[in-house]
């Protein structure tokens, strides 16, 4: 069993796919692990936008580049 890449709470996006349709793209929210399909990790996944959850396989995710927050430190 492979390790979760995914935290629960990261945002990523679906990567883009053959016949994809606009209601998938955006920015999703890691909201539960769960057990390997075809030897990739899946996830629960929503976007604030739709009212149902998503399934998808951790080789279908991409990790949203957050921006770094200034600290005010220098």
């Amino acid at each position: 069993m492979s390790p979760h890449r995914f935290a629960i709470g990261q945002s990523v996006h679906l990567k883009n796919r053959i016949n994809q349709s606009d209601t998938t793209e955006g920015v999703y929210r890691i909201t539960a692990t769960l057990p390997e399909r075809d030897n990739s990790p899946q996830y629960r996944i929503r976007n604030d936008g739709e009212r149902h959850e998503r399934v998808a396989t951790e080789n279908t995710l991409v990790l949203v580049d957050t921006p770094l927050v200034a600290t005010g430190f220098n």
